[in-house]
């Protein structure tokens, strides 16, 4: 038997299986670029005011660490997708991290793998159809990506030139992927270990831009990241640098097959390190074990939104020079402040981070049905632990953290503000801005709890409803939409701090919104067949 025998079939049930994750995200992907895009071209429409907001952003060291340069300041497509295209790719190497992993080690460490494998499956199967899933992804999402960027003005070059890289570096990352799932034999460390890779790529990168000045600039060619930025849409249109992605991806590819004919089935070419014979004391409880489980995404999390807080209230201050056109003044300010173009910004943005806290709370929600699947669950609930109490375990870990890493936001967000500015309150200010997120947070939250014990394989509603809310409160603004469909996400109710009204009615209802919603779904979970 070939050891390649039945890899359609895998490629054919990998795809039925992320059919509406990957749907979900092509879509997304597509509109936030094309959306950014023409928003861009609306805002400066003339070669002068694209040249004065590319310098304030080539002149901000936080920008080029977080975005990178605009490499042609006359650029309309150049000034339109600095943010959204290294964003984009990263969300494409993500993605791509996502599907091998899911579909090579996870399959693995849950035993599906081995059921597979004792029919007409070939041992190298498995891999190649999660690295063609990726790759196909990433081709899907990149000729979308294209597509949208020349249906909304812009180049036709510059936008193919954008599209095939998200894809290469799709495949590249995919193949990184596929080396960590052969080192390690946890699906959940794997992922660790090409999310790290992913990490250091985009903070070389980051490095690399912003002391480009010193003469460092050359440390980006270090990274990946670097290399799809170096390929400069719209902005000279570099073809030849795809070719290094693409042998990068080829060198990992060759490496995860060699690793993976090395080792055995379900096992990790790294030793695993011993845990001791017995549990600490602060483990004989469900929410410490979902603590456990759960910290080191947490604490991931938490870095990231500390780096989040830090960009934006260092360019508050100097808001005003990136926004050189009145229509430029007047969009920020419709979308986010009452007040000044500053705290316009800064509820723009925090209302951002809210939504990349959602994003963890649905995250941390989910654990409660992928802990079902795995069967983990069952022999906690045949102990003397209720069915309620271990849903609030990470229930709690959900609720408690998304709030938590608003108040990180808040206060990096708040510190840095407050010391550019000379004004200690802006502290205070910031962490409320960001607090007034938080129900909003839960709402979503609750969605997923009420799937999970309603109709529990429907649990990724829970990502549906983000993904919806998201494009309601990005688009609405952009399209005209009526208050009577804005109002549908519950983002749209959230006070528009700093700079606006605090009221605390929107804020109660959404509260009970949420444990209306979190109340039904435990009840469900208390009446249905567990599995």
């Amino acid at each position: 038997m070939s050891s390649l025998a039945g890899t359609t079939a895998l490629v054919r049930l990998a795809l039925r299986r992320d059919r509406i994750i990957l749907a979900a995200f092509i879509v997304i992907l597509v509109v936030m670029v094309a959306a950014s895009a023409s928003a861009t071209v609306k805002l400066y429409p003339d070669e002068a005011s694209r040249v004065k907001t590319a310098a304030a952003v080539n002149g901000a060291t936080s920008t080029l660490a977080m975005y990178g340069p605009i490499h042609d300041e006359t650029s309309s497509g150049a000034l339109a997708t600095f943010k959204m295209g290294i964003m984009g790719a990263v969300a494409v190497a993500v993605l791509a991290l996502f599907i091998v992993v899911r579909h090579t080690r996870s399959e693995e460490e849950t035993g599906r793998l081995e059921l597979l494998g004792a029919t007409v499956v070939g041992r190298q199967a498995p891999l190649t159809a999660a690295l063609l899933v990726a790759a196909g992804a990433g081709l899907v999402a990149g000729a979308g990506t294209a597509l949208g960027s020349i249906a909304v003005g812009m180049p036709a070059a510059g936008s193919v030139l954008m599209g095939l890289g998200f894809a290469c570096l799709g495949v590249a990352f995919a193949a990184v992927a596929g080396v960590t799932a052969q080192l390690v034999k946890s699906a959940r460390t794997a992922a660790g270990l090409a999310g790290a890779v992913l990490g250091v790529a985009y903070l070389v990168r980051g490095i690399g831009d912003a002391a480009a000045a010193s003469g460092l600039g050359w440390v980006s060619w270090l990274s990946p990241l670097g290399w799809w930025q170096q390929t400069r849409p719209y902005a000279g249109d570099r073809w030849w640098v795809l070719a290094l992605l693409l042998g990068f991806a080829a060198v990992m590819s060759a490496l995860a097959y060699v690793l993976a004919a090395r080792r055995d089935f379900a096992a990790g070419l790294l030793p695993d390190r011993p845990g001791p014979a017995t549990a600490a004391a602060r483990l004989r409880s469900p929410l410490a074990l979902a603590w456990r489980l759960q910290r080191a995404g947490f604490f991931a999390w938490a870095a990231v939104f500390v780096v989040i807080g830090l960009v934006v209230g260092g360019l508050a201050a100097n808001v005003g020079s990136f926004l050189t056109s009145p229509q430029a003044r007047d969009f920020i300010t419709r979308l986010g402040g009452e007040q000044s173009i500053r705290d316009a910004f800064l509820a723009v943005e925090l209302g951002f981070a809210g939504v990349f806290a959602a994003v963890y709370g649905v995250q941390a929600a989910m654990r409660l049905r992928s802990e079902e699947t795995a069967l983990r669950a069952e022999p906690l609930l045949a102990t003397a632990v209720g069915r309620v109490k271990w849903a609030w375990s990470h229930l709690t870990i959900a609720l408690v953290g998304s709030a938590l890493l608003l108040v990180v936001v808040g206060v990096s967000a708040g510190l840095v503000s407050a010391l550019q500015v000379g004004d200690s309150g802006q502290l205070g200010r910031l962490v409320v801005a960001a607090l007034v997120q938080i129900p909003a947070v839960w709402v979503i939250i609750g969605i997923v709890v009420a799937a999970f014990g309603l109709a529990p394989r429907l649990v990724a509603l829970g990502w549906v409803a983000l993904i919806g809310f998201m494009l309601l409160g990005e688009l609405g603004a952009l399209f005209n939409l009526s208050r009577a469909v804005m109002d549908i996400s519950p983002f749209a109710h959230v006070p528009r701090m700093p700079g606006g009204h605090l009221a605390a009615a929107p804020l109660l209802w959404l509260t009970a919104i949420a444990a209306g919603l979190i109340v039904i779904g435990l009840a469900g979970f208390r009446r249905r067949d567990v599995g």
